[in-house]
């Protein structure tokens, strides 16, 4: 089933300004949200709110949009069970509408809550204790966990799941694909690379999803994609840079650049070209229709749309009323619901 998204960007927005773009993103016919979930953002200039609460509050303000993080860091800042938690309690406020997105995280949005930052060895690690342990809680039984790297102690959610919640892996590469298909029940990445590389992923994914015992024809497969719907090209690209020229710069996931100063400094050389060329920055809606048609020819099924402005609301508005309906159109045996 096809699925069409929005990106919510705290690192972007204030809380109660994002929520009310969440709620237009409702109205407008998004069927998902997927909201970042980090300590710091990716520049001086962002904002960086706190996920859980903020997604408690869509959760009570929704009807039919579903939502989750992309992607919660669950193995330094939080403890599993913490993440187990919210993520239960969410979906008594939204039942069957919540998903969690998981990844090894990057240093610039969580070595500073810490000062601990394990090699990408270790987390990876760490990540599969995590999603076993927070599975365990979701069961609503007792838990004494004894791992590697996290304890329990006849730990239990007196508050479970009101349904069952999807646990989407982040996989940026061919080799963390096998570990999104082995542990999760979905995957998440990002888009602006090139196709032979999201061919390597999805094949990784759903090779190690069958060996796992899994269908995968039946798992999300979803990708974050850069776009930018108005006249004003350059304006938005200057916004994509204003907050978001950290996540163009591969140093960002080491102990070495770990705040969004740091990060500025090392990313002068990203400039507008570098933004143009990862993602769909136009005013012509045909354009954006085939941008998505091509990732979703490569095997996507759920397909999440960041615009990073001038003009959030109406991005929200004009793409759920001249994009969406129309790239539905065209893959009918896979229309959203």
């Amino acid at each position: 089933m096809l699925q069409l998204g929005w990106k919510a960007g705290t690192e972007q927005y204030p809380p109660a300004e994002l929520l009310k773009y969440a709620v237009s993103a409702d109205k407008a016919g998004f069927d998902t949200i997927d909201v970042s979930d980090h300590f710091h953002p990716w520049s001086e200039a962002g904002q960086c709110g706190f996920t859980w609460t903020w997604l408690g509050a869509v959760a009570a303000q929704t009807s039919k949009i579903h939502m989750g993080t992309g992607v919660t860091c669950p193995i330094v800042r939080y403890h599993p069970a913490i993440i187990a938690q919210a993520a239960a309690t969410l979906s008594t406020l939204a039942p069957g509408r919540v998903y969690l997105g998981l990844g090894t995280g990057e240093a610039l949005n969580e070595y500073a809550s810490t000062g601990y930052w394990p090699g990408y060895t270790e987390r990876q690690d760490r990540l599969a204790e995590a999603i076993e342990l927070i599975r365990a809680l979701w069961s609503g039984q007792q838990v004494t966990y004894d791992g590697k790297y996290y304890e329990t102690r006849k730990a239990k959610l007196y508050t479970p799941p009101a349904s069952p919640i999807p646990i989407y892996v982040s996989t940026l590469a061919p080799g963390s694909a096998a570990f999104a298909g082995k542990y999760g029940d979905g995957m998440i990445t990002t888009g602006g690379k090139q196709p032979d590389l999201y061919r390597q992923i999805i094949k990784n994914f759903e090779q190690s999803a069958k060996e796992a015992g899994k269908d995968p024809s039946r798992m999300p497969r979803m990708i974050e994609l850069n776009v930018a719907y108005t006249q004003n090209i350059q304006a938005a690209i200057q916004e994509q840079l204003k907050y978001w020229a950290g996540t163009y710069i591969p140093a960002l996931f080491d102990q070495k650049i770990y705040s969004p100063a740091m990060s500025q400094q090392n990313g002068e050389i990203v400039g507008p070209d570098t933004v143009q060329k990862t993602g769909c920055f136009s005013s012509n809606p045909e354009d954006h229709i085939k941008y998505a048609q091509q990732h979703i020819d490569l095997g996507f099924n759920v397909l999440i749309f960041h615009a990073s402005g001038p003009d959030q609301s109406a991005f929200i508005e004009s793409y759920g009323r001249d994009v969406l309906p129309r790239i539905r159109s065209k893959v009918p045996s896979m229309a959203a619901h």
